[in-house]
């Protein structure tokens, strides 16, 4: 079987996947400079991500999305289990959002095209201006809409599907605004794909994205970011599976 759904990637899943890539790349980037960046920033990559999870033949598992309630901003943070979890959330989580993401997605082809088209935010540590610059980019999309961020806050995947630690930004930004906290666990993407294997054939395993119930702010200051980020890592980690349950170092932190 194995050999099989390799066979099938190469000549459908991934033939599909290019495809589906160029075409969303090109969707954003003109629905974004007709107008309605909105709708154009975040449909069609929401399309993209489906369509290819049903190319890979994943079968995807969603809980708790009656814990976000309608025109809420929130700020969602998930654990980083690998390639596809991009996917899961993009196509599953039912809600408009920006991701938080590494620079280096720009040299994507294709793919950093659609990025700075529909102003994903783009985390550059090379500097405090570029931090800076970073947040004020969250802040603003935010403030001036019915729009959330996503953010990985452990800020790397992990080498062994279990978790490694937040870092304080992503709870520090809902801090400031007084914004709920949304908890997302994911499992299965490290079995699909870790990073290990990138560009690597997938291998076949069920994906599921638990969201958790909002974590609202109780206060203002260190104290509170500090209480958000320890309760949102617990829901995180309390729906991992067994298999990659408990903290393990990430030397890429």
């Amino acid at each position: 079987m194995k050999i099989l759904y390799c066979i099938y990637q190469l000549f459908v899943a991934l033939p599909i996947t290019i495809l589906m890539t160029i075409w969303t790349a090109l969707t954003v980037g003109v629905g974004c400079t007709i107008g309605n960046g909105h709708y154009w920033g975040y449909y069609p990559g929401r399309w993209w991500a489906r369509v290819i999870t049903h190319a890979f033949l994943l079968p995807v598992k969603v809980e708790g999305r009656e814990h976000l309630e309608p025109n809420q901003s929130y700020v969602f943070v998930a654990n980083h289990q690998g390639a596809f979890d991009i996917f899961l959330i993009y196509g599953y989580l039912g809600r408009n959002f920006k991701w938080m993401m590494k620079h280096q997605i720009n040299k994507i082809p294709f793919v950093g095209y659609a990025c700075r088209k529909s102003h994903q935010i783009m985390v550059d540590k090379r500097g405090v201006g570029k931090v800076r610059r970073t947040y004020e980019s969250a802040r603003h999309i935010l403030e001036t809409g019915n729009c959330s961020v996503v953010v990985f806050p452990e800020g790397a995947r992990s080498f062994t599907g279990h978790m490694g630690v937040f870092k304080k930004g992503a709870f520090a930004l809902a801090d400031e605004l007084q914004l709920p906290v949304v908890p997302l666990t994911i499992n299965g993407s490290f079995n699909v794909m870790p990073r290990m294997k990138d560009w690597h054939f997938a291998t076949w395993h069920p994906l599921s994205l638990t969201i958790h119930q909002p974590v609202y702010p109780v206060g203002h200051g260190l104290a509170n970011v500090q209480a958000t980020m320890n309760q949102a890592y617990d829901s995180v980690m309390s729906a991992l599976v067994p298999e990659y349950q408990g903290y393990v170092e990430n030397p890429d932190q």
